[in-house]
């Protein structure tokens, strides 16, 4: 395990280019089916006024961060985004951990999160964390994908 100090915290609006460079170093695997980057300043931004980034830091800079959304008794993450250089050092799970933590702390009893189809490496990730496939959404990103894909939706009981 890594030795340097890590903090966990809230991303504010000074954060918004951290974020989109994380985020989209991580999803950079997806260029074979998208063509473009995964997210913008705009989109962070208003990510950021519906839900909230969970952010990892350590004294090399920014490792990984998370987006949350409280749905009710549910709470919903996506773009869990670990630096490339940083991938396979647990980050994802200490990002997921701390998502899960926050959303029992605000009364979710569930936590739910989706994937596309051609991410083959995801599932086996998310099967050791506990997540279970709940079923299929149709793909409804904002571009067209040089593949056909779908969404894999997948929950875990917090209780």
């Amino acid at each position: 395990m890594d030795s340097n100090l890590q903090t966990i915290r809230q991303a504010n609006p000074e954060d918004v280019d951290s974020l989109v460079r994380i985020i989209n170093a991580a999803f950079g695997v997806e260029k074979f089916f998208i063509e473009r980057d995964r997210i913008d300043s705009e989109t962070v931004r208003k990510m950021l006024n519906k839900g909230r980034f969970l952010l990892v830091e350590d004294d090399t800079g920014l490792a990984a961060c998370i987006y949350l959304e409280l749905r009710g008794k549910r709470g919903y993450f996506g773009l869990l985004s670990v630096d490339p250089s940083r991938q396979k050092s647990g980050f994802g799970r200490k990002m997921v951990n701390a998502g899960e933590d926050f959303f029992r702390a605000n009364g979710c009893r569930y936590s739910d999160m989706r994937i596309v189809n051609l991410r083959a490496e995801l599932p086996a990730f998310y099967d050791r964390l506990g997540y279970k496939v709940t079923g299929t959404e149709q793909f409804d990103g904002p571009v067209e994908t040089l593949i056909p894909c779908h969404f894999i939706l997948y929950s875990k009981p917090l209780f």
